[in-house]
């Protein structure tokens, strides 16, 4: 400290006694030796500014009259040129160090559901995707959601999303916490154009299955394209690339209430393990899968977006006893599975179409492809050929003080097999839903539809077709 306080008294020794225009002095310590400059440079650090004060001669400072005699040389320090004095302004406080776990946020979100069969065999209606519909049914806690995520560095983004609302096949016991996602995004560049998806995420395949089901308008995807991937998501390695205008384009098309899909890239490319999300890898076979989808904006601001998307892979599916009709009587068999080892083939090729709501909206998406399939006898498990989407219509109503309000209606239809189902049986789908989401605030959304199916009981054996009409609601809270 005292060789800084050296160099002090010899850097400044000009500059103290400058003249009276020199006000104010910039003092700079340089970090390695310890020196004091007037002037930045290399390893210097601004300690503050201090400010001249210069009195006018022969004058003092007042004091009271204590009765005591003046120093004898008090008569010199009145006429003794005074020295200027600086004042010193404090330096910065230096800021917190941050931490990574400092830039994750949190959301999430939870939907309640229940539905009431209004024509049909209530008894036979078994619907896959929401066990709120059907005999013995009652409220449902569809999903119950915390999502974690941020850029806990300038390339590397984090998300990581369980749902505490899951039944594990087999179970009689529901609301098990289960892993939804867990993926780092590294980028490579500073606007972050191309970057690489790694651990659980959501297969690039579609547009209604990217659109989450916070955002996403009917209850259910159609099975036509979520088929494909169950849950959506598997754990692999998926390269995704867009003009920094576009992933702004995209994700404004969620934040403006356009009910978009989220920002999967212009152009996405991948391979992961392909038996599904939270599922036990069965084969050494890694499915592929490549999606080009570009938003176009008119002048008028209406948004249209187009794209084409295929995978391809094999997929090992499961079997076992079912009891089948014959002139001698039901008899139970266990279909055959015709396959190789790695699996039976999986390939699909789909499109999609979406005119945003501003206020009317369209939607439509069609794949087609092979997959496996148990044969009309319900005695060989073959792959075979499967089509199927949707086309949906919507409109954004604007009610001021009452919230928005989102009128629908979809038409759906699928034939081919339901891979993820042991046996892998036929299912028929000719599906025609209509409703409204009421987004009462953006904490609280009601949905209310008429759901007339006519689909195949997949999860049981023999696996007949039914019909029903059916009042399904589900209740939703954003936080």
């Amino acid at each position: 400290m005292s060789a800084a306080i050296c160099s002090v008294g010899l850097t400044l020794g000009a500059s103290i006694f400058a003249p009276a225009d020199a006000q104010q002095l910039d003092l700079y310590v340089d970090t390695v030796t310890k020196q004091v400059y007037t002037a930045p440079g290399k390893n210097r650090v601004k300690m503050g500014t201090f400010q001249q004060v210069q009195k006018e001669p022969g004058q003092q400072t007042k004091k009271k009259n204590s009765g005591q005699p003046a120093p004898k040389d008090s008569s010199q320090q009145a006429q003794r040129e005074p020295g200027p004095s600086f004042v010193h302004e404090p330096l910065p406080v230096k800021a917190k160090d941050e931490h990574w776990y400092d830039r994750i946020h949190m959301r999430g979100y939870t939907q309640i559901r229940t539905g009431s069969t209004v024509s049909g065999d209530n008894k036979e209606v078994v619907y896959w995707p929401d066990k709120s519909v059907g005999d013995n049914t009652n409220f449902l806690i569809r999903r119950a959601r915390l999502i974690f995520y941020g850029d806990v560095t300038d390339n590397l983004y984090l998300y990581f999303q369980p749902d505490f609302a899951s039944t594990p096949s087999g179970s009689t016991t529901g609301n098990f916490g289960q892993l939804r996602d867990a993926y780092a995004d590294i980028s490579f560049d500073d606007k972050k154009e191309f970057r690489v998806r790694l651990g659980q995420s959501k297969i690039p395949f579609s547009f209604e299955n990217m659109q989450s089901s916070q955002n996403r308008l009917t209850l259910d995807r159609a099975d036509g394209i979520n088929t494909c991937c169950r849950d959506e998501r598997d754990i692999g390695a998926f390269f995704y690339w867009a003009p920094a205008e576009i992933r702004e384009r995209f994700r404004d098309l969620v934040a403006n209430n356009l009910k978009g899909s989220g920002d999967y890239g212009v152009f996405a490319f991948g391979v992961y393990n392909g038996q599904g999300a939270n599922r036990v890898e069965l084969n050494n076979d890694m499915h592929m899968v490549a999606r080009v989808t570009y938003p176009y904006q008119f002048s008028n601001g209406q948004i249209f977006e187009a794209g084409v998307e295929g995978l391809h892979g094999r997929f090992v599916t499961s079997n076992g006893p079912i009891s089948i009709v014959t002139p001698n009587g039901p008899v139970n068999i266990t279909p055959v599975m015709v396959a190789p080892a790695q699996g039976f083939v999986d390939e699909r090729v789909a499109v999609h179409a979406v005119l945003y709501p501003q206020p009317f909206g369209l939607q439509a998406e069609w794949n087609w492809g092979r997959g496996p399939q148990l044969n009309a006898a319900q005695r060989l498990i073959t792959d075979s050929s499967l089509n199927g989407g949707y086309v949906q219509a919507t409109y954004k109503y604007d009610a001021g003080a009452w919230g928005i309000m989102f009128p629908f209606v979809k038409w759906q239809y699928y034939e081919g097999g339901q891979k993820f189902e042991r046996n892998a049986p036929r299912n028929l789908v000719n599906d025609l839903e209509f409703g409204v989401e009421w987004q009462v605030t953006k904490a609280i959304e009601l949905t209310a539809e008429y759901h007339m199916m006519n689909r195949t009981d997949v999860l049981n054996a023999p696996y007949n077709q039914f019909r029903a009409d059916v009042v399904r609601v589900q209740v939703q809270w954003n936080y």
